[in-house]
């Protein structure tokens, strides 16, 4: 069982062998890297490629993670005693299966996603270690303990939002994407638009460099704001062309709205073509 990417999905050799790594170890694989570099599409990917059910659990700063094993629902539980249904009586009925009781409950092997860790608080992590190292967790209202009955192949991400706690990190295995460079993305961008005329694919690729590139710039377009802006440009053939008749005196990219995403950048490159424009 190995991974090597899909057609859709253009893995590195290094981001290959951290998940064959990860699946031979059998620890959670973390995985960190710039928001829109494909961390949470490598866990879809990994299940497709696998041949497995991914169950994906997206997680939000409210999110604790007891809800991840199960949720005692002893309110629905009061009201139904209150209107004198039988089933009251087995609590299992308000017993409320999490995304890793899902896993652990699936008679094939899954693939389990948390997907943004790091937007939970600090101590979630930690609520974890046992879980996910023994793949089993106790439920107290039924005393009863869950195993999993064939071990999930456990994907985590993370943005960076917050440090996570070293106890946690010495149970996975860890790898970074690392921003693509000029080849890569140019088989990246082939994937999604095959068709699409290489003239403007570099064209293109060269914007957005250029734009990632400008010194001081708060928020460097993403991987998937290029495949967003790419598609803008297919669809609209006049901004194609004026990508193509581009000057160093343009002030911004055409359809700019889908690479640069705040006000300050905005005026940054405005500020920089002005520039350009005396000097020329």
């Amino acid at each position: 069982m190995k991974f090597t990417g899909t057609e859709k999905y253009v893995a590195t050799d290094d981001l290959q062998m951290a998940v064959n790594a990860a699946i031979a170890l059998q620890r959670p694989l973390l995985i960190k890297g710039e928001p829109g570099t494909g961390k949470t599409l490598l866990a879809e990917e990994m299940a497709a490629a696998l041949g497995m059910k991914l169950i994906p659990w997206h997680i939000k700063s409210t999110t604790k993670a007891q809800q991840g094993l199960y949720e005692y629902d002893a309110v629905s539980r009061l009201r139904d005693s209150q209107l004198g249904d039988e089933k009251v009586k087995d609590i299992r009925n308000y017993i409320i299966k999490g995304k890793l009781w899902e896993a652990f409950d699936a008679d094939e092997q899954v693939v389990l996603l948390i997907d943004e860790i790091d937007k939970a608080d600090i101590e979630f992590p930690n609520d974890l270690l046992l879980e996910l190292d023994r793949m089993e967790f106790y439920v107290y209202e039924t005393q009863e303990f869950v195993k999993a009955r064939k071990r999930p192949i456990v994907v985590i991400t993370s943005n960076n939002e917050k440090e996570l706690p070293d106890a946690f990190l010495r149970r996975c295995f860890f790898h970074y994407i690392s921003f693509p460079d000029h080849d890569t993305m140019k088989e990246i961008v082939d994937v999604h638009f095959p068709g699409l005329q290489q003239q403007v694919v570099r064209d293109a690729l060269e914007v957005f460099f250029d734009v990632r590139k400008v010194p001081g710039i708060k928020k460097k377009p993403s991987t998937s704001e290029l495949i967003d802006w790419l598609k803008l440009l297919m669809a609209d053939e006049l901004s194609a062309k004026a990508l193509q008749e581009k000057d160093s005196s343009s002030a911004l990219p055409p359809l700019y709205g889908a690479l640069v995403k705040n006000e300050q950048d905005v005026h940054l490159l405005q500020k920089l073509a002005f520039m350009a424009r005396r000097r020329n």
